[in-house]
């Protein structure tokens, strides 16, 4: 084990007297280094993927299968080991790997790369990486890129539950998938972020729901929730969520009945909002009746002029709807005004703004 120990310190030593020499740099002091330091972050769902890597040059050198030998272990980088850390459990090409910090390295081929993910992050480089490590390989194809002459990670092809890690450097990149299931994951921390102060207020609840109801996820818990939020206090947002749950549990009755006490409590702006979210949801029928039901309850509010307009653009009537979308802009809160004024343009334009 000594011996073991004394060729590694020896070979640490010898590959530090080089690195200065070669690049005037110190193992021990904090200086400038040629090879410099980044970290890239990307959030999937509530899941943070980051990688702490170097960013070695190309420097007109000839680097693969040169400078980066095919065939052997690289670090994906340069000086300590490139990590990459999942703050919970996600799958690379498919296969499942426990969240965590691992070493990332890379064995590049002509036509085939390995990716590696190692138990051991803490090392230098790979000079004492072990195989009998790997918390998992996966085999990529490289790919032509344009050239870059620092070594960089991007994250590609962003989705809700995915996105491509891409080594870049010189003219070759080399992608492999990172698979998130955000759905499971975050209804997992729901539970848990619900012990919180947030358990405290109406919204808490409401927004769990909420996420629930519009991912279709688990109703059962949606509706537990929005019953949660309701106990803290009794709004038109977490009525309308529950409805919307109720609905979806088949529960039609309990669901209207929910459904009008909402729409009973809500206000100009609560009604407008709802009878929108309806026709984002291709129930035009539904949603003009929400929105002549405002038109008759607050006839003095700026917003039902903007409802006015879109009944009357939905009849095809564009001169009234761009008559009615002015009187809203001229009576909208400032910050609203642009936007009005946006869809005061698209009528004049004889374009349908309820799609």
């Amino acid at each position: 084990m000594h011996k073991h120990f004394r060729r590694v310190l020896l070979l640490f030593q010898t590959v530090a007297v080089l690195t200065q020499l070669a690049h005037a740099q110190s193992t021990i002091l904090d200086l400038p280094r040629q090879s410099q330091h980044a970290v890239v972050t990307q959030r999937i769902g509530i899941t943070d993927i980051t990688v702490n890597y170097h960013r070695p040059l190309v420097n007109s050198r000839k680097i693969w299968g040169s400078i980066v030998p095919y065939g052997q272990v690289w670090r994906a980088g340069a000086n300590e080991n490139t990590t990459i850390t999942f703050t919970d459990p996600v799958t690379v090409e498919g296969k499942p790997l426990p969240k965590g910090t691992y070493g990332l390295h890379m064995i590049p081929g002509e036509k085939d790369w390995t990716v590696i993910f190692s138990k051991n992050s803490t090392s230098w480089g790979s000079f004492t990486y072990d195989e009998k490590e790997d918390a998992l390989r996966v085999t990529v194809k490289p790919q032509p890129t344009e050239l870059h002459e620092a070594l960089a990670y991007d994250f590609d092809d962003v989705k809700p539950d995915s996105t491509i890690v891409t080594l870049r450097w010189e003219k070759v990149a080399v992608p492999f998938k990172v698979g998130v299931n955000t759905n499971e994951i975050v209804q997992a921390s729901l539970h848990n972020q619900l012990r919180g102060l947030a358990q405290y207020t109406w919204f808490g609840w409401d927004d769990a729901a909420t996420y629930l109801v519009t991912n279709k996820l688990n109703m059962e818990d949606a509706l537990k929730y929005e019953d949660q939020s309701i106990q803290n206090e009794e709004r038109f947002d977490n009525l309308i969520t529950k409805s919307q749950a109720l609905e979806a549990l088949g529960r039609k009755d309990d669901a209207s009945a929910t459904r009008n006490k909402a729409i009973s409590m809500a206000n100009a702006i609560q009604l407008h909002g709802y009878g929108r979210q309806l026709q984002t949801q291709g129930q035009q029928a539904q949603a003009f009746e929400i929105f002549q039901m405002n038109i008759k309850k607050n006839p003095d509010h700026w917003i039902i002029h903007n409802e006015s307009a879109r009944i009357a653009c939905a009849k095809g009537d564009f001169d009234n709807a761009v008559k009615e979308m002015k009187l809203s802009a001229g009576g909208a809160p400032a910050q609203t005004k642009p936007f009005l004024d946006t869809l005061v343009r698209r009528l004049e334009a004889k374009e349908d703004i309820n799609k």
